[in-house]
């Protein structure tokens, strides 16, 4: 069998969720952009890639055969099942895969910058790291629930500092996603993102008077995701280890949404000049 550097379970849906800032009415270019750059971004490592197609034309299969050796690629369709199923079946694919320890959740909606991947890997090779997100949310800068105490670390092209929660792309190891299933497949049944991110994180989760005081001061959404992540995650939040996410500065990834796309300019510019 190849030996791989890491392995890629890549969900993608042939319509616009959001609201990108580039192809907003055509799913189809949108997808050629971002897996395009998700190419350039594993640099020279080896990956093996599982696409989940959800409901996705046979077309879209090209996408990913113009880019990778056939050798490398692995094509699962799905008839219309949906973000949550769609995302437990990542889940199940990357831990049932035997081509590498480290693992990658990716969403079909993300730039990359060149050589994301490979900065990624090295940074959780050194320790002291169980997930890795490339996106530097912009809600990081902008609302309470992100304001606590972070760890910083400096690499040879940025600084990496912890954070409490991200999206649904990251990396991780086998070793680590065995240990926290049952967390990421509350999301399965009907939890936030934010929130079982929250239950790894373990930021915000032990005062209960915050939950009161954000709902009372009208941030009910902050309010929700603590209620969602105790009623989802709770064995986790009182019994389970708190794990270290860690974000880069500046983004390794953009999430092609438009209220929320990171705030280096030079990286926005980069991704405009690759159109």
């Amino acid at each position: 069998m190849k030996e791989y550097d890491l392995t890629i379970a890549y969900r993608i849906y042939p319509k616009v969720s959001k609201v990108p800032p580039v192809y907003q009415n055509d799913k189809f270019k949108l997808s050629e952009f971002c897996i395009n750059s998700f190419k350039e971004g594993l640099g020279d490592l080896k990956a093996k890639v599982i696409v989940l197609f959800d409901n996705c034309p046979i077309e879209y299969e090209d996408l990913f055969k113009n880019q990778f050796e056939e050798e490398d690629l692995e094509f699962i369709h799905l008839e219309g099942v949906g973000n949550q199923a769609t995302f437990g079946l990542q889940i199940k694919t990357l831990l049932d895969q035997e081509y590498s320890e480290l693992v990658y959740f990716a969403e079909d909606d993300y730039f990359y910058m060149p050589h994301a991947f490979e900065e990624m890997v090295n940074l959780i090779k050194n320790g002291n790291v169980d997930f890795i997100s490339p996106y530097d949310h912009l809600d990081y800068y902008k609302y309470i629930m992100h304001q606590h105490k972070v760890l910083i670390t400096a690499t040879e092209k940025r600084h990496w500092k912890t954070s409490n929660s991200t999206c649904l792309t990251f990396l991780t190891t086998k070793k680590t996603l065995q240990k926290t299933r049952k967390t990421f497949e509350s999301y399965v049944n009907g939890n936030w993102d934010s929130s079982l991110w929250l239950s790894l994180s373990k930021e915000w989760l032990w005062n209960p008077f915050k939950i009161v005081s954000s709902y009372l001061k009208g941030d009910k959404l902050f309010a929700a995701i603590m209620l969602k992540a105790w009623y989802h995650c709770w064995t986790q939040i009182l019994f389970g280890k708190r794990y270290k996410l860690w974000t880069p500065i500046p983004t390794l990834g953009i999430h092609l949404e438009s209220d929320y796309l990171p705030p280096t300019v030079k990286c926005l510019e980069y991704m405009h000049q690759r159109l």
